[in-house]
Formats: C-alpha cells, sequence, structure tokens
C-alpha cells in the first residue's frame, strides 16, 4: 500500500499509466468484454466496477485537451446508458472541464480498443461499461 495512491492501481497499471505517451489510449471494459481476445498489454480488475477503475485512473491521468473527443463509448442499441452520465460526471470532475465522449460502434470499438495501449478488464456486470481515454500531457 501506498500513501495517497488508489489501492486499484497495481504496480503492473501505475507502469502502464507511467510509460503511456500523449495520444495512447487506455480502454476500461466490462465484465463481458472480450479483453484477453482484443489487449495489447491487460490488466485484470476483477473485483472492481467501470466506474471505479475509471476513478483511480483518472486520479492519475490528464486526458488529451488537442483533439475534440477524447474519449469514447460504446454505443449501446438502445439509447444512451445511464452509467454514461456517470463516466460524464466523473471526467468532468476530474479535469475541471466537460469532456466530449464520442459514441462509437461496439465493433469501431473493438478496433480501436486492439490498438490501444492497455486494457483494464473489471467486474463491472451493468452493461455497456467500456470507455476510451486518450492520454494528454501535463502543463506547467
Amino acid at each position: 500500500m501506498l500513501k495517497t495512491i488508489n489501492p486499484l492501481l497495481t504496480g503492473d497499471l501505475l507502469a502502464i499509466l507511467a510509460d503511456m505517451g500523449h495520444g495512447d489510449e487506455l480502454v476500461i471494459v466490462d465484465a463481458n468484454f472480450p479483453a484477453a481476445a482484443l489487449a495489447q498489454r491487460l490488466v485484470r480488475l476483477p473485483a472492481s466496477s467501470a466506474t471505479d477503475a475509471l476513478a483511480a485512473v483518472l486520479d492519475l491521468l490528464p486526458i488529451d485537451d488537442f483533439v475534440d473527443m477524447p474519449v469514447a463509448a460504446m454505443d449501446a442499441p438502445d439509447g444512451r446508458p445511464a452509467l454514461y452520465t456517470e463516466f460524464d460526471n466523473m471526467l468532468e470532475q476530474a479535469e475541471g472541464r466537460p469532456i466530449a465522449m464520442e459514441p462509437i460502434d461496439r465493433f469501431a470499438f473493438y478496433d480501436r480498443t486492439q490498438r490501444a495501449y492497455a486494457v483494464v478488464a473489471t467486474g463491472e456486470r451493468r452493461l455497456y461499461g467500456n470507455i476510451i481515454l486518450k492520454k494528454g500531457v501535463l502543463r506547467t
């Protein structure tokens, strides 16, 4: 355990976040997502929800402000899931500004996941608990 570091941020996940560069993408996915089949680097947090994992990551990861939509979520066929409102609120609180979240279809989400720097597979049971974050820069 480390002071002020969320315990969900394992050594492997901390190393991934530190090694990522500007523009690299991190994907946080739910328990139904085929993470092992698509991930270049995979961290498993099976006892965590997607929102808990997102909160932990947002404590450290800056979100890109060079692009219009630095965050993407899997588009649900039955309308926007309530979970996405939680994502929106968490992103705005972490960044101090509204963050546009791009809805993308399932297969485009899979393709983007394959190109992502890493995937965090959670135990999230709510459907469509999948989000892609583009890493930004730290400004002095």
